[in-house]
């Protein structure tokens, strides 16, 4: 009988222990933040605007629109990451600004399907961002009426 309580006592200070640890990772700030947007790309059609709203602004905006667990450490510091990474590479909110070496091949990463990321999409996160071969086809177009081949 002793046995089992001082199992039942370490099992409780080890999930409390880790309950406040997790409760520490809270209160580190590090989450998306959402910069004024300074200028857009001039869209060929409001139909591209919106095919990339859907399927590119979360990571390449100012505009991130951020789920409830995106707000949860340390899953806020992951995606935090993702999001600066997105920006620095191709960043629709601040075009007045030389954008990275993904601006070169947007129409490209869409055709060729690594953008946007499959696991965007996975479990039905994000399921606005799931094109269609349609829209896909789509949104090529319009990305290169928009910035060229």
């Amino acid at each position: 009988m002793m046995s089992w309580m001082k199992k039942t006592k370490r099992n409780l200070i080890v999930g409390l222990s880790v309950l406040a640890v997790f409760g520490l990772l809270q209160l580190v700030p590090y989450r998306v933040s959402n910069p004024a947007v300074s200028v857009e790309p001039k869209w060929d059609s409001s139909q591209t605007r919106a095919l990339v709203v859907a399927a590119c602004f979360d990571c390449h905006s100012n505009r991130t629109r951020t789920p409830w667990y995106g707000k949860v450490a340390p899953v806020s510091w992951w995606l935090t990451n993702h999001v600066k990474e997105g920006r620095v590479a191709v960043n629709f909110s601040e075009w007045d600004r030389p954008q990275g070496e993904g601006a070169r091949g947007l129409a490209d990463s869409v055709r060729e399907g690594s953008m946007p990321p499959s696991y965007y999409t996975w479990f039905g996160l994000h399921s606005d961002a799931k094109l269609t071969p349609a829209q896909r086809a789509n949104l090529v177009a319009g990305l290169i009426k928009t910035f060229g081949g």
